[in-house]
């Protein structure tokens, strides 16, 4: 794995912002969607709100579905955004100062129990919410793709330590390393996305 990182280089993961409940919004509002589509809804839904902002929990309960609708959420989503928001009043998704004295299981059960969020999208709010460097989403089919191939032999094509001319990132690497590249980059799309929210259309619905 050192030789692996010496390839990618060091991690550039920036220091998460936002509160949990406007990073879940941001997450569940890129699901199975391409980035700049998401973009373009969030900026519908914030336009319903005076100062274009993310709406307060107490104001996105109170809007309309039709009024999210129009601004090109599906049911699905606003019902999710929607129990995003009461079960933030009710104290089940916590603020980032709370949230911060809790452990990174006890943080996944509560945000999983909100509709629409799975432990994936959990475990994105752990690395780029409150910016835990110990927690990886093993269950990406990207980021377990982008491990596996820079441990293969390029002979045999089974696991083993990347050698010398991978490190050097000579053509045996070039496409372990793209992939890998590739799996990294996702992780880092989801600490600039917005207040940490899931990567552009990428991971599990959850």
């Amino acid at each position: 794995m050192a030789a692996a990182i010496e390839v990618i280089g060091p991690c550039t993961q920036k220091r998460g912002r936002g509160s949990p409940y406007e990073s879940l919004l941001h997450a569940i509002a890129h699901q199975q969607v391409h980035g700049n589509a998401a973009l373009a809804i969030l900026g519908r839904v914030k336009r319903l709100y005076p100062g274009i902002r993310y709406p307060t929990p107490e104001e996105l309960v109170a809007t309309s579905d039709t009024a999210l609708r129009n601004a090109g959420l599906s049911r699905a989503k606003v019902a999710a955004m929607k129990d995003v928001a009461a079960r933030t009043l009710d104290g089940t998704v916590p603020d980032r100062r709370r949230m911060a004295r809790l452990g990174d299981e006890e943080i996944i059960e509560r945000l999983s129990a909100v509709r629409g969020v799975g432990r994936w999208t959990a475990e994105m709010i752990l690395m780029s919410n409150l910016n835990r460097p110990d927690v990886l989403p093993v269950g990406d089919f990207g980021i377990r793709l982008g491990y596996q191939l820079p441990m293969r032999s390029p002979r045999t094509g089974r696991a083993g330590r990347p050698t010398a001319r991978r490190r050097a990132g000579t053509s045996g690497a070039t496409s372990s390393t793209r992939a890998t590249r590739s799996a990294t980059a996702r992780v880092a799309r989801a600490q600039r996305g917005g207040g940490g929210g899931a990567p552009s259309g990428g991971g599990p619905s959850g």
